[in-house]
């Protein structure tokens, strides 16, 4: 977690940057993190104790409630992507190391038991599964150290899926996968590359279409989380809506039209 903007009616605590739900509402009070607990907190709460008690320390701690019913976390000193954004944050070396921290955190956490939780909206069915995806890898998801990722935070939509959910998510937000004209940062021009690098990091054998359908289902689900916040009046939803509505409709077709490159991308493995 990175950054401080903004104020608060407490003079220890400085507001971090980043979110949209819970945009100016996370602060950091020494070495914790304070935000507003999510309708399925008791989920989160026990899927992050069960990673510090097996040791994986890319993840925050769960700490407890505060006096205001905030839930308490570790705070993960280090950068996330968000802006100024400085030339290595979309570096081929810093997309490597998201992925292999994503397997690293899928090999963390397959032995978890999901059945006694209730968790956010699910993947659609046939990319659901025993294992808690993180399901919302976006770049201000992923705290980097010395431009390494080290560690995933806000885990409100975890939830079951299958490996691929999480790594369909990751690459088509990492890469980015979507028109050029909606990209206007070094990644320019390299979407499909970058997807065969992220893929190799990862190390995983997934097949290209089922790959690619699982990239067209993350993004109608997330952007779906996103229209439903903004229907809702949450404020950092309704912005962020206004923003990418019309870059959601064209990606949509874009994953239609290009998938002839994409299975291509995702079907080789990079050198």
């Amino acid at each position: 977690m990175t950054g401080t903007g903004g104020g608060t009616d407490r003079p220890d605590e400085v507001v971090l940057v980043g979110g949209t739900a819970n945009r100016g509402l996370i602060m950091r009070r020494g070495d914790a993190v304070h935000r507003p607990p999510g309708p399925h907190a008791a989920s989160v709460h026990a899927l992050l104790t069960y990673l510090d008690e097996v040791g994986f320390d890319g993840a925050p701690r769960f700490l407890g409630m505060d006096e205001q019913g905030r839930e308490v976390l570790s705070f993960i000193p280090g950068d996330a992507v968000v802006p100024p954004y400085a030339p290595w944050m979309f570096s081929d070396d810093t997309l490597r190391s998201v992925a292999r921290l994503l397997r690293r955190y899928h090999e963390a956490v397959a032995d978890f038991d999901l059945a006694p939780w209730r968790w956010s909206r699910p993947p659609p069915e046939e990319f659901r599964g025993a294992l808690a995806c993180h399901s919302d890898p976006n770049l201000a998801n992923v705290v980097f150290r010395d431009q390494v990722a080290v560690a995933l935070i806000d885990f409100d939509l975890a939830g079951p899926g299958r490996p691929i959910w999480d790594v369909a998510a990751a690459a088509r937000l990492w890469a980015p996968l979507r028109a050029d004209e909606y990209i206007d940062d070094p990644r320019h021009g390299r979407g499909a590359e970058r997807l065969g690098i992220f893929l190799n990091a990862y190390g995983g054998d997934f097949d290209a279409d089922e790959f690619l359908d699982a990239v067209s289902a993350n993004h109608d689900w997330l952007y779906q989380v996103v229209e439903d916040g903004s229907d809702a009046g949450i404020e950092g939803f309704v912005d962020y809506w206004a923003i990418v509505e019309q870059r959601a409709d064209r990606t949509r077709d874009w994953y239609r039209t290009q998938r002839p490159m994409l299975r291509a991308a995702a079907g080789r493995t990079p050198h």
